[in-house]
């Protein structure tokens, strides 16, 4: 069988390709799945997107209609997939519902690292052999307070790491985690964790009740010396409101693996192209705004995991067997979602 995978990046398709040698062939592509490139799926019974997939009613109604039976999503986050509309449809639909959480907790850490330290406007300076240190005091860490929203796999997995730099540790999620507690995390309402966190770090998925969960009256509540760092989604942050935050000359620093209107432009080289969100270029304008195009997952154990998972997504498909990956199998959803 041929698989067709969207949205494949070049250092991830010898991978993906030898993962799938012996059993199937895979025609890599470097396009987004989305209702444009969508006609390119007819008559392919097993479809592989990427994280910034349009899997809406239209584009699920398409592949259907094209004779697609399963989408294999190579990503942990689903906002993007009506699973309902999937099981109208008769179709399965996987995802990766974890990979390596200390790949995205260490380059969280790396922005902000970065932002607190000035890295990219010293590296900058140096390589027009400018010395001086004006500008580029940080601050210590240690004895700070980080404030981890969500506490899953990779938010205990940055909280590991904050510990190791002996920082106070506080965090705000659904339910506490025991491990987490033995660090000595204190679990505090949103309000608290946003009025006394030196650094914010999001790690929550993104679904209606967080969308949005760093918007302006958050923002009004955080230190104005605080540092916020997203490498989840970028839903969880009213970018608007972020930009009149940082107009207002508050917040150290702020990085940003993700953004909320990406889709279209992460992952694609728009050098030579008008760049129409306003709010994006502005946000380009801050030099305490440190921006990078989704890539706190990509490392080589973290893109293994993901597509050995998928393999494992579509063989279960083909036998008929499903797993704790699949979010709606032959049309039927999990308990859960029902």
């Amino acid at each position: 069988m041929e698989i067709l995978a969207f949205g494949v990046q070049a250092d991830e398709r010898p991978l993906l390709e030898r993962a799938f040698a012996g059993r199937h062939q895979v025609r890599s592509l470097d396009v987004f799945l989305n209702r444009d490139t969508v006609p390119i799926a007819q008559h392919y019974e097993i479809v592989s997107t990427s994280v910034n997939a349009d899997l809406s009613a239209e584009v699920l109604q398409s592949l259907a209609a094209g004779g697609t039976k399963m989408v294999a999503q190579r990503a942990t986050g689903f906002n993007n997939i009506d699973l309902q509309a999937a099981a109208d449809l008769g179709l399965s639909v996987g995802r990766v519902a974890s990979y390596s959480p200390y790949a995205v907790a260490e380059f969280a850490w790396a922005l902000a690292l970065a932002v607190n330290r000035h890295l990219v406007r010293a590296a900058h300076r140096t390589r027009n052999f400018d010395f001086r240190l004006d500008g580029l005091m940080g601050r210590d860490l240690r004895g700070r307070t980080a404030g981890v929203l969500g506490t899953g796999k990779i938010g205990e997995a940055f909280t590991r790491i904050a510990h190791g730099f002996g920082m106070h540790l506080l965090g705000w999620d659904l339910a506490e985690n025991p491990r987490c507690v033995e660090l000595g995390m204190k679990y505090v309402g949103l309000e608290q964790l946003f009025a006394e966190a030196d650094l914010v770090t999001l790690h929550v998925p993104l679904v209606a009740a967080t969308r949005h969960l760093v918007d302006a009256a958050a923002l009004a509540a955080m230190k104005d010396d605080a540092i916020l760092i997203n490498s989840s989604r970028g839903g969880l942050v009213d970018a608007a409101a972020l930009v009149e935050t940082l107009k207002a000359g508050r917040l150290t620093g702020v990085g940003l693996d993700v953004y909320e209107e990406e889709a279209g432009l992460f992952f694609f080289d728009k050098s030579l192209e008008v760049i129409g969100d306003d709010t994006l270029a502005r946000l380009m304008t801050f030099s305490n705004v440190l921006i990078t195009s989704h890539q706190a997952y990509f490392t080589e154990e973290a893109v293994g995991r993901i597509i050995e998972t998928t393999v494992r997504n579509v063989e279960d498909h083909l036998a008929g067997r499903t797993n704790e990956h699949m979010l709606v199998t032959r049309g039927q959803l999990p308990a859960a979602e029902r």
